[in-house]
This record gives C-alpha cells, structure tokens and sequence, in this order.
C-alpha cells in the first residue's frame, strides 16, 4: 500500500487498539474459565412487579457453591445444583469455557434445587416448599448445542399463587478482571426484528421471541415455546443481568403451570444458528459496519466450503478482495505518481514564494489544475477501503472456527502465530515478515531528487512504519495479520511489476 493508505490505516488501528485497552480497562468481558462463585439474582413469589424496573435484588454470594459436573459429547455442563442453574459451560472442541454466572436460575434466593433425575439425555432438578413444587427439566439435543427446558411450577397452597421471578439467561461481566468488553452484548428479536440494546443500562421490551447475550466467540440464547415473555437487562454491580419474565403470571389453586423454552449454547457459528432457526443468526452483530461484515463473513464461509482449510481460505478471500479493490487502488497509485512527478516543481515554488503564503498556494493549484491533478484524488478511494478494512478487523477477531484451526506452522488463527520463545519472548514470524515486508515498499516508494526535509521525512518514514506497523500487529491473532500480510505482499507485488515494467 502507499504511504498514506499505510498511515491512515496505521494510526487509525492506533485509535482502535487505544480505545479498546481503554474500554477493557473500564469495562471487560469475560472469556475465560470462571473460578468464581456463581451469581444470584433473588426474587420473591408474592408480587408481580409491573416492568422489569421494579426492585431486584441482586447480590454475589462469597460462599462456594456445590457445582454439578454434567458431560455430554464434547461439553461439559457445570450445574450449580442448588440452584438448579448453569455456572458455566466448556466446549471440549474449541478448548473454551463460556461462563453463565447463574444462568437459567429461576426463584428466589432462599429456593434450594435438588437433583431428581441425571439421564443419558435430561437432567431433573426438584423444589419443594410450603407453597410451591418447581420442577426444571433441561434435554439435550445431541445433534447441535441447543437444550429444551421445562419448567413446571404446581401450586401447593390454597390460594391463587403469583409469581415475580424472573428466568435468567446469564450474567454479562463488566469486571475489571475480564479482557473482552467491547465483543459483549445482547440481542432481542421482536416482530420480525432484531434489536440490539445497550447491554450496560437497564432495559426491557415485551412479546419477544428470543433474547440472546454474546461476548467474543460465544453465545447464549432462550426462546420460549408459548406465553407472552417480556426480555430484559438488568444493570448490577459491575454485571448485567440478562433473560424472561412473564407478565401476570397466577397460578390457580392446585394447579401446574407449564412453560418450555428453547435454549442455544454455543458458538457464534452463523451456517449452525441459521440451520436451527433462521433469525437466530442475528445474533451475530458486528455494530456499525454489521452490514458490510456480513457479507464479508458469508464470503469467508462460502469460500471455506471450498477449502476446507481456514489459513488457505483466508489467502484466497485475501486475493479476492485485493481484485474487487483494485480499481480504487490503482486510481490511488496513479494519484501519488502523478503528486510525486510535481514534487521538483512545487519545491521549486516554495523557494521562489517562500515568502508569500498566499502567492504559495495560488502558484501550486494553477500547477495542479495545469497538470489535471487533483490532490485529494487518492482520498476517495482510500475512504471506500477504510470500512471493509475495519468490517473485516471485526470478522476475523471474532471468527469463533479459527480457534484451534491449524495453518503451516501456525497452530492457532485465533491467536499469534509463535514459532518459539526465546528468555520468555514470544517469537512471531508474521508480523516480523509483514514489518520486512512493509520497509521494503517503503524503500521502493522513496522519490527520487526531493527536496532535503522531504528525503528527511522518507527516511523517518522508512522506519518508522514498519516497527509501528510491527508492533500494531505483534499479539494479534495470526488469521487478521495473515491477510494483511497477504494484502501487503500483493501490493508489493504491483509496485514491483509496475517499476520494472518501463
């Protein structure tokens, strides 16, 4: 890429990288294993609160908890049996836990669960108490990661019983500790429509046909089956609650009532969510530039179908989109060549007005109108790159199938390509051969006869943006710096043939 493709993009990954450091140090996500304790939302069961922003109790017992340890395939299901709820889940594949905090919980504080029934394919818990007898029973389905939940509330008393407590989905955690807030948040489907709340401010919205969270590679989701379900966020201390509540829920004298739910934990897989329900794949929202994201994400999964090898299809989608951009790259090429060509001429003028600004400037737009060249012409076409560029940056730093997915030597897309450690220093080779990479087009890129502060500032150039750009991209997953790296090569390769060719 030219200079100035180079630096915008390089500054702007700058401003990127800062903002993101800032964000995870106010607000972080979680991505890893939780050794803590899970966290309780308590209810009661004597009011029904008329919207969501009605008083919630929320707290995080410091006492441990009694985890159930269910596996299934290649999942393992850590239970909190007393309360009937999911602390987290670890993917076996993807060697990844994706903790719920108290996912799925449902009652009050004081409501203890226990263990009825752990089957092949469902696990049963109990709750007894003076009013009430709560069943909650999860199936698994062995053939994607969704699970159907039943629950059965009986009412054992003698008068008409009414319920406040909310079904949580799971907790968003946006404590200090985690490192991943900017890939958290939440969607809703309603009417035919997915609507992507502030996952850190209270909100709710009525009659949804699903509610999800996310962080960065995985989700949770809860559809209900039947009943008018209200969504809801729920801000705490540091955490968001996120799940259901139904509205005027009464259950008569002896009587059961009976909700089942559809519930998604899993990857963000977007062919595995729209092979289950098709407007689950809205789950997967990459915020302004979603739009052009998308595209490049069904792109990337088109192509995987072809090869089935996610380094090589990250070469070839790199190749791709180095041919759709090549238009606007070769205008933008053209634009220097014909800046630098005039550069003898507007120094010239510099040294004969540099003592009249204004006579300066009129002097060097008569020359470009002279010349037919117009400053900004490589503006435009750099502009229209910016947003596939950062569309993609999004793609692939979320991309869920290049964790673990092998390419060469690198033995993780999702993470940096280490080579070996030297004194505990990780050794990466991409970003080292993309920084080679990016000298050498810079040394090609020096004009000939400029002026002494223009050879002065090549030369910083020269330096300068390789080690930036090295550093930029030094812990970067290795998917990312591997199609920039492909991206820089093949415009290396133009500024070669297009040298030599003359």
């Amino acid at each position: 890429m030219d200079k100035r493709t180079v630096l915008a993009i390089g500054l702007s990954l700058l401003v990127l990288l800062s903002w993101s450091a800032f964000v995870s140090k106010t607000q972080p996500v979680a991505n890893k294993a939780v050794t803590t304790t899970s966290t309780t939302v308590p209810q009661t069961t004597s009011v029904i609160p008329s919207s969501v922003s009605a008083p919630i109790s929320m707290s995080i017992p410091a006492a441990p908890e009694e985890v159930l340890k269910v596996k299934r395939d290649n999942i393992e299901i850590s239970f909190i049996e007393s309360k009937a709820a999911i602390k987290e889940i670890y993917f076996q594949k993807h060697k990844y836990t994706f903790p719920l905090g108290n996912g799925l919980s449902f009652g009050p504080e004081e409501w203890t669960y226990k263990l009825s029934k752990n089957a092949a394919d469902e696990v049963v818990f109990v709750h007894t108490g003076s009013q009430e007898r709560v069943t909650k029973k999860f199936v698994f389905d062995k053939a994607n990661y969704t699970i159907g939940l039943e629950l059965l509330v009986e009412n054992l008393s003698g008068q008409p019983l009414k319920i406040s407590s909310p079904l949580y989905l799971g907790t968003l955690d946006f404590s200090p500790k985690n490192q991943n807030v900017p890939y958290q948040g939440a969607t809703a489907f309603i009417n035919g429509e997915a609507i992507y709340p502030n996952a850190r401010k209270d909100w709710e919205m009525s009659n949804v046909k699903y509610v999800s969270l996310h962080e960065r590679y995985f989700c949770g989701l809860i559809s209900p089956e039947s009943g008018a379900f209200s969504a809801f966020i729920k801000k705490g201390n540091g955490h968001s609650f996120v799940g259901l509540i139904r509205p005027d829920w009464t259950i008569p004298t002896g009587q059961t009532s009976v909700d089942k739910f559809t519930i998604y934990l899993g990857p963000q897989d977007l062919r595995l969510l729209q092979s289950i329900n098709p407007s689950w794949g809205h789950v997967i929202y990459y915020g302004k530039l979603d739009f052009i994201a998308q595209i490049l994400l069904q792109s990337l999964e088109f192509i995987h179908k072809l090869v089935p090898n996610w380094g090589w299809t990250i070469v070839i989608f790199s190749l791709l989109i180095y041919l759709v951009l090549y238009p606007l790259t070769l205008k933008q090429m053209r634009s220097m060549k014909e800046m630098q060509a005039l550069q003898p001429k507007i120094e010239a003028l510099r040294k004969t007005h540099k003592d009249n600004p204004q006579k300066l400037n009129k002097e060097i737009m008569e020359l470009y109108k002279e010349h037919k060249v117009n400053p900004l012409g490589g503006c435009l076409p750099l502009l229209l790159q910016m947003p596939i560029f950062f569309a993609l940056y999004q793609v692939l730093m979320r991309a869920v199938a290049l964790r673990g997915a092998k390419f060469l030597w690198i033995k993780d897309l999702s993470a940096p390509d280490q080579l070996f450690r030297i004194s505990g220093f990780d050794v990466n080779i991409l970003p080292i051969l993309m920084a080679i990479g990016m000298f050498v087009q810079q040394k090609m890129s020096i004009v000939a006869g400029a002026s002494s502060e223009a050879a002065q500032q090549q030369k910083m150039m020269l330096i300068i943006m390789p080690l930036m750009f090295g550093f930029i991209f030094y812990k970067m997953p290795s998917g990312l710096v591997l199609y920039w790296f492909i991206n820089s090569a093949l415009m290396m390769v133009y500024q070669v043939r297009t040298r030599y060719s003359k």
